[in-house]
């Protein structure tokens, strides 16, 4: 809390005037927190940042000395060197992506754009994933066009997010389904709902409140080991609060998880 006083000449009834003060509060605390948030921000991305940096210059260091000719060493040190310069591209692309949504946050997207070709596209993108990891991608989507006033390149992001995890972490259950309805809010608006579902391990209690929170992860080893950056459940929340919508997160543990993105229905019938 802020006080600040300052004195006013106030005019009275006989043309001189009173000194008086004048007491202003202002309330701090948004400020505050705001600043912890950047602050934060700032030193995990720096520490994301600093440790796959660390690897390269290391194997760098190697490589010009101990390693220098040794061939079997080359080829895996440069490997391992890939692994690390690709994650830390991609955290450098999810940060700049966070960036630019967070920027139009409050401009919500006015294009209307049909969300199935979008989620298909993903979906075969991401094929290539699936038979890595041996997982089915069960696609249940309508027939007919189901148009929501979005951003596509976010919606593609989004998507990609959502699904690419479910392959990732949910590997072991051997199927992700993604599915999409039309429902009604709590409010009693109606609304595109997509829900993407594997039936790998599940997710503890104690951790669904905070996984959208940038950087947290509920195992640090593993998500790494997975190329994740601990920024995409992030992005995937600011771009469904940019599109007005909501993010609903449901799991069991041993029975898998459920990312259901939640979309205002567009209001005019034909899409674009």
């Amino acid at each position: 809390m802020e006080l600040i006083i300052t004195p006013v000449p106030v005019p009275t009834l006989f043309g001189g005037t009173d000194k008086c003060m004048l007491m202003t509060f202002h309330d701090q605390t948004p400020l505050r927190r705001v600043e912890e948030m950047r602050a934060d921000f700032v030193a995990n991305a720096s520490h994301e940042l600093r440790t796959p940096l660390a690897a390269l210059s290391g194997f760098i260091d190697t490589l010009q000395g101990p390693a220098k000719d040794d061939a079997r060493a080359r080829e895996r040190f440069l490997g391992i060197m890939h692994a690390q310069a690709t994650r830390m591209a991609r955290l450098i692309d999810d940060l700049l992506s966070l960036s630019r949504v967070e920027l139009s946050a409050h401009v919500r997207p006015d294009t209307l754009i049909d969300i199935v070709p979008i989620i298909r596209q993903v979906a075969d993108e991401l094929e290539p994933l699936a038979r890595e990891r041996q997982v089915a991608i069960d696609i249940d989507l309508p027939d007919t066009q189901v148009p929501i006033a979005g951003d596509r390149e976010e919606l593609l992001r989004l998507f990609e997010n959502l699904i690419e995890n479910a392959l990732k972490y949910g590997a072991s259950g051997g199927k992700v389904v993604v599915s999409l309805i039309s429902a009604i809010s709590g409010e009693g608006v109606p609304e595109v709902r997509v829900m993407v579902r594997d039936f790998g391990p599940g997710i503890a209690p104690e951790h669904l409140p905070r996984l959208t929170e940038r950087f947290y992860r509920v195992d640090v080893g593993d998500s790494r080991a997975q190329g994740g950056t601990g920024l995409g459940l992030s992005l995937v929340k600011h771009i469904v609060n940019r599109h007005r919508g909501r993010l609903l997160i449901e799991s069991v543990p041993k029975s898998g998880a459920t990312f259901t993105a939640c979309f205002p229905q567009a209001r005019t019938p034909s899409a674009v």
